[in-house]
């Protein structure tokens, strides 16, 4: 089953699944950032393969592609959790954030902060054992943003890019 939820941690902003009409919002946020500004294509219309991608994440009840909207009911942030399940840890769940994005007018307001104590608690009522998450090198901040919340630097990640 899907989770399907409106949250409101905070006055100023709620928590919801994206929608299809969320698509170019969420896009917006990831190609206006320092990495993404290479990879992403935000244009008008977009790429059918955003449609084509929102369509699988949302068939599957192991993704949750969240928004952050504030009180005009504009996309704010982003990000998703995946749910792995897998044979260690007695047959336990994992959960992974992917995809992290504030709206750069609204960084610094503790946004980040109440979308990971709401990704946290999604994960436990999931009942993940742990959250995890990776992050470019190329992110100081947010890596110091990630410690300070409480994520260690436990594993070494690595990565093969096909093209």
């Amino acid at each position: 089953m899907v989770y399907k939820s409106v949250i409101k941690p905070h006055p100023l902003m709620t928590f919801r699944e994206a929608t299809e009409s969320d698509i170019s919002a969420i896009v917006q946020l990831m190609a206006d950032d320092d990495l993404g500004k290479n990879r992403e294509q935000f244009q008008e219309p977009l790429p059918k393969e955003y449609l084509i991608a929102f369509e699988k994440i949302n068939a599957d009840n192991n993704q949750e592609l969240m928004v952050v909207v504030d009180d005009d009911h504009a996309v704010i942030g982003t990000f998703q959790l995946t749910f792995i399940q897998y044979m260690s840890y007695c047959g336990g769940i994992r959960a992974q954030i992917e995809n992290v994005m504030i709206r750069k007018d609204k960084r610094g307001l503790g946004i980040g902060k109440h979308m990971f104590e709401w990704a946290i608690n999604r994960a436990k009522e999931r009942k993940a054992h742990v959250l995890q998450l990776t992050s470019d090198k190329k992110r100081p901040r947010a890596i110091k943003f990630y410690e300070d919340l409480g994520f260690i630097a436990s594993h070494e990640g690595m990565k093969l890019h096909f093209k």
